[in-house]
């Protein structure tokens, strides 16, 4: 089956701010075709991407990070990232329980050493990062242990699986350990989130009064995944490709949240059919911000219509709407300051990928960050309060509503 695209818009009102935003793409199927007309997941066919012309990627170091991945399963994400085309990094080792996924990760990132499971792969001491790309739920207790073992941390979303306690477990731990998480929300390298967080650190929104966040996929609730896991999966506990729009946007959190949950037909949702007793195969949550605004994140697997991660952003005195841009004349004037708002390039060999060409920009932000020594930009605090919100959206949903208080996480 074939989907049509949502026309692209530019906001260009001069040719200053014309230079600064360019047409954003953002597809609307669930599935694509892809070749020998497989179907595809959706946003593996998202690869469109704007990245300036003009930048050359610039290299900072000879040091290569010696790094594992482990995971290689229905996304195969282990390999989606550029880690093993990067020239900054030597994957040493890949890991996956099953041995022909293992040597299929293998092969796609050159490394000759496998291991049977992560728990084996930690204690590899010429490993010093690893990326984990397991199922949602071991992401939080695979972090902990490869952190433990003196391993810095890459994580495929979301960082917890609906435990608050696991959220307060991998915070700790990140802080005890002294090395560097970071989470691969491919939300904040979309071109949109990307322009919007230069925007608002320059002022050029002011306070965000209301944002909105939407992450459309039909049927996401019913993909194949180890131990079942996606079967009834609760779409708030996936909710970071929505609240990106914000908490990537400004680095700030959620504080409170209310949650309307949709009761879903599909046989998936009913009593006993998934392991999470989870009857909501859509929920809309309304968040208050910690700078006093409202956001609105809408999570759904099971309603027609067009699909992908989009959002919305309204400020004191600037908006962006999918990449459509209408501000004052004063933030206007400043957007023509900062230039060119297109993705910087990436070393050569490093492909954009998908998620809107954000694959690459993660990994490539991940490996730089260990390397200079700096925390990454999904880093545990952003992660967590990225995800937990979610979790705590979801206990909303079963009280009708109920405004609930969410944790709020800081970097120390």
């Amino acid at each position: 089956m074939s989907y049509s695209r949502i026309s692209r818009r530019s906001f260009l009102s001069t040719a200053a701010v014309g230079a600064a935003f360019s047409a954003l793409a953002k597809p609307v199927a669930s599935f694509a075709e892809g070749e020998n007309d497989k179907p595809k997941i959706q946003g593996f066919d998202e690869t469109e991407t704007n990245v300036d012309p003009n930048a050359a990627w610039e290299p900072f170091t000879d040091r290569k990070l010696r790094m594992g991945i482990v995971g290689f399963g229905l996304c195969q994400f282990g390999a989606q990232f550029g880690l093993q085309d990067h020239p900054n990094v030597e994957v040493v080792a890949v890991s996956d329980l099953f041995p022909d996924r293992c040597a299929g990760l293998a092969k796609a990132c050159r490394c000759e050493k496998t291991y049977e499971s992560l728990e084996e792969m930690i204690k590899d001491d010429s490993i010093e990062a690893i990326f984990i790309a397991t199922d949602a739920p071991s992401h939080a207790d695979h972090a902990c242990k490869a952190l433990n073992a003196g391993k810095h941390v890459a994580s495929a979303v979301p960082a917890v699986f609906g435990s608050l306690e696991d959220a307060d477990r991998l915070y700790e731990t990140v802080k005890k350990t002294g090395l560097f998480y970071g989470m691969f929300e491919t939300s904040s390298f979309h071109d949109d989130v990307y322009q919007a967080r230069k925007i608002y650190k320059a002022g050029g929104f002011g306070k965000m009064v209301y944002t909105e966040g939407e992450y459309y996929h039909w049927g996401a609730g019913n993909l194949e995944g180890y131990k079942d896991w996606r079967i009834g999966l609760p779409p708030q506990w996936y909710p970071t490709h929505s609240n990106a729009y914000y908490t990537c946007v400004t680095g700030n959190s959620f504080t409170k949240v209310s949650c309307v949950g949709h009761r879903s037909k599909l046989a998936e949702y009913q009593s006993g059919a998934n392991k999470w007793d989870n009857p909501f195969g859509t929920e809309v949550a309304l968040f208050t911000t910690s700078e006093g605004g409202s956001a609105r994140m809408a999570v759904s697997w099971d309603t027609c219509g067009w699909g992908g991660e989009t959002g919305r952003m309204r400020g004191e005195v600037g908006a962006m709407n999918g990449g459509y841009a209408p501000i004052d004349d004063a933030t206007r004037e400043l957007v023509a300051k900062l230039g060119d708002l297109r993705k910087p390039a990436l070393p050569p060999n490093v492909d954009p990928g998908g998620h809107g060409g954000s694959h690459g920009y993660l990994g490539a932000n991940f490996v730089e960050s260990v390397l200079k020594n700096r925390h990454p930009l999904v880093n545990v605090a952003l992660a967590l309060n990225t995800t937990v919100a979610g979790i705590v959206a979801h206990q909303s949903a079963f009280k009708d509503g109920e405004q609930l208080d969410i944790p709020q996480y800081a970097m120390w």
